[in-house]
């Protein structure tokens, strides 16, 4: 599958694999502050990764602190540094509190996201979206749930910013960032899911729209008001109410 995927798109998760290595090395020792690190031949050659790749995550591990090269010598390890790029971990989406925690910080996060993705989309990113929400609608009509395509659907509103930190920032976050992937039972979908699933998709449409029509306030507005009705939908479910 990743050999299908363009380049653009795998560069990155890539150089974020391969910071996480060389500061897991540095962290339990087999690395230590003042080592130089193997050049970048040898890097691609270890990692079967492309020279693009090695040198995005040298410039990682250097604005982290981790690492500083000094020309014409090389690239030395200088200290811990903050070499583990932020993330959440699993056991911190365990609870309903987690899970609105996350929503919250989604909220201040996607919906400058939505609104820079108006200004800056092109016509490949709202065909890349139109084909998350086609994925997403698919699933319904099939009895499954759509988390995967969910995800994809705010991971290409991301790309659509054209800024790579909120690319960076959604894919180290991941798939669990969607409640339903942590909170809800894998089972068939009852109609009532059916529904509540397409009301759902129906928000991410009212956010499409609003980025192919390159109207950053209705963006802004439309993904605030999918990301709060989320959170209240969960406050709702986890109270005994329908959401």
């Amino acid at each position: 599958m990743e050999t299908m995927l363009p380049t653009r798109r795998r560069a990155r998760p890539l150089a974020l694999q391969l910071v996480e290595s060389i500061g897991d090395r540095v962290r339990d020792g087999r690395v230590a502050p003042g080592d130089k690190l193997p050049t970048e031949a040898a890097i691609m050659a270890e990692f079967g990764v492309s020279r693009t790749v090695v040198r995005e995550a040298i410039s990682k591990l250097q604005a982290s602190g981790l690492v500083e090269t000094r020309h014409g010598i090389g690239t030395f390890v200088v200290g811990l540094g903050d070499a583990t790029p932020f993330r959440i971990a699993p056991e911190q989406f365990a609870t309903l509190r987690d899970v609105i925690a996350v929503l919250e910080l989604r909220i201040g996060v996607e919906t400058e996201a939505a609104g820079l993705a108006a200004q800056r989309r092109t016509p490949e990113n709202l065909r890349e979206m139109r084909t998350a929400l086609d994925a997403f609608a698919s699933a319904i009509e099939e009895g499954r749930d759509a988390v995967g395509p969910d995800f994809q659907f705010h991971l290409e509103i991301a790309r659509a910013t054209q800024n790579p930190h909120f690319t960076d920032l959604m894919g180290t976050l991941g798939l669990m960032i969607i409640p339903r992937a942590r909170l809800d039972p894998a089972e068939a979908l009852s109609e009532e899911r059916r529904g509540y699933l397409r009301r759902v998709n129906g928000e991410h449409e009212n956010i499409c729209d609003a980025i192919a029509n390159q109207d950053p306030d209705a963006a802004r507005a439309a993904m605030r008001t999918h990301l709060a009705n989320s959170r209240e939908r969960r406050r709702r479910a986890n109270s005994g109410v329908a959401a």
